[in-house]
């Protein structure tokens, strides 16, 4: 349990790593629009990385070559970057994490490619929201992993759509990806306890049909099964007295980079 528990001067890496994922993610998704290749996406995340002097957190799993992962439509999570262009009312999921001084944080976002007139679609994309603060509003000290996932999947159910079950949230810190897994279902009061200084990257992961997934040709990117459009809103968070999120893309300032 103890690795889980990040200390004072870590949580302050992690802080600028955080920064640093969450000006990225604006600059992608203010680049977002019809015309746009998913490739130029890529460029424009490893632009900015080598200017921020940070490292692509994906970039450390074995054999992912890339800085972003891009969904569209139907695509759920871990999209390749490719020689797609986007196209008026498409959906896109873009997923970043960057690396600082070692340290990982992870974020993602579902945004609407500008033309859509399909009012059901943006509905998809403010439940997916919804769910995500709903469930950051759970990662305080003393409450259980559990009470997280049940929140999202409250959220998303209660709206009509379905969590993937088979894809998670997770730890993050060291690694992108770390222990515990934070699930989008789950039940109340159950599951890890929750301590102060534990960083999460909490995601709601979801459908729009049954929830079940598949993987495409490319051996990395997760479809839904059904082919129904898919939504994905990730932040990563600091457990304490109440959560903190280290990776909001929406702040007015400069995140101090």
């Amino acid at each position: 349990m103890s690795h889980l528990i990040k200390t004072k001067d870590e949580l302050q890496v992690m802080r600028k790593s955080g920064q640093v994922t969450a000006l990225i993610l604006k600059k992608l998704i203010a680049a977002v629009k019809p015309g746009v290749n998913l490739l130029d996406l890529e460029a424009l995340a490893n632009r900015e990385l080598e200017i921020l002097k940070a490292r692509a957190s994906f970039k450390s799993v074995p054999g992912y070559h890339f800085a972003t992962c891009l969904n569209v439509n139907s695509e759920v999570v871990h999209g390749l970057p490719r020689n797609i262009i986007l196209k008026s009312g498409d959906i896109l999921k873009i997923d970043f994490g960057a690396e600082v001084d070692g340290w990982h944080t992870d974020a993602a976002w579902t945004v609407m490619v500008a033309g859509s007139t399909e009012s059901g679609n943006s509905k998809l994309l403010t439940i997916g929201e919804e769910a995500m603060w709903a469930g950051i509003k759970q990662a305080q000290a003393g409450n259980k992993i559990g009470d997280i996932s049940c929140a999202l999947q409250e959220v998303i159910e209660n709206a009509g759509y379905n969590v993937v079950r088979s894809l998670c949230g997770h730890g993050v810190g060291r690694s992108g990806h770390e222990d515990p897994e934070v699930p989008t279902f789950g039940e109340k009061n159950t599951g890890l306890e929750l301590q102060s200084g534990m960083t999460l990257a909490i995601e709601a992961i979801y459908t729009a049909g049954s929830g079940r997934v598949v993987t495409i040709e490319d051996g990395w990117t997760i479809s839904s099964e059904d082919q129904s459009l898919a939504g994905l809103f990730e932040m990563t968070v600091i457990v304490g007295d109440s959560p903190e999120v280290l990776t909001d893309w929406r702040r007015r300032d400069n995140f101090g980079l």
